[in-house]
């Protein structure tokens, strides 16, 4: 029985040391990343949704998109996924989008996650091209592309309720 615990903790420990050892690798080597560039055209991706549906960033042109690349681990990320909701559910009629995408990590810790919080956008996993294609460093990180495609502001850190609002503002059509 000890040594049975004695494996469990040690392989919860080598779990917990991959994820702090990614999350410092992913921050201090995103500056040789290259980064999307404020007015430029998003790049295209397909990813698909804890659903099994398929979303294409080019097919939501016409609409705001709220891109967020997130983590379960990351606590800012966390913190906003309720307020990403909220508004969500007040912008959506507005034309504009939130697609989560979330960072290669298993769909069973994705759907436990997305129903402790009930979100209702879209939720897609990334196995890292689309992570690599962004130069997404720290998590969260959220791209704002207006109706023509184009990134209009890129941001690394949490946001309020209040941030995301005034985001939503801006990339409604």
């Amino acid at each position: 029985m000890k040594k049975k615990r004695l494996v469990i903790r040690t392989v919860i420990l080598l779990l917990l040391g991959a994820a702090v050892a990614y999350t410092l690798y992913a921050n201090f080597s995103s500056d040789d990343i290259r980064k999307v560039a404020i007015n430029e055209k998003a790049p295209d991706f397909v990813l698909t949704d804890m659903d099994g549906n398929k979303h294409q960033l080019s097919d939501y042109e016409g609409q705001g998109v709220f891109l967020n690349f997130w983590g379960t681990w990351c606590k800012p990320c966390e913190k906003e996924m309720p307020y990403m909701n909220n508004q969500y559910k007040q912008f959506k009629e507005q034309g504009v989008q939130v697609l989560a995408v979330n960072i290669n990590e298993s769909d069973f810790a994705v759907n436990k996650f997305t129903s402790r919080y009930n979100l209702d956008f879209p939720i897609v996993i990334d196995k890292g091209e689309v992570m690599e294609a962004y130069g997404i460093g720290p998590l969260p990180t959220t791209f704002l592309v207006d109706k023509d495609g184009i990134v209009i502001k890129r941001l690394e850190s949490g946001m309020t309720e209040a941030m995301i609002k005034g985001y939503m503002e801006e990339i409604k059509p």
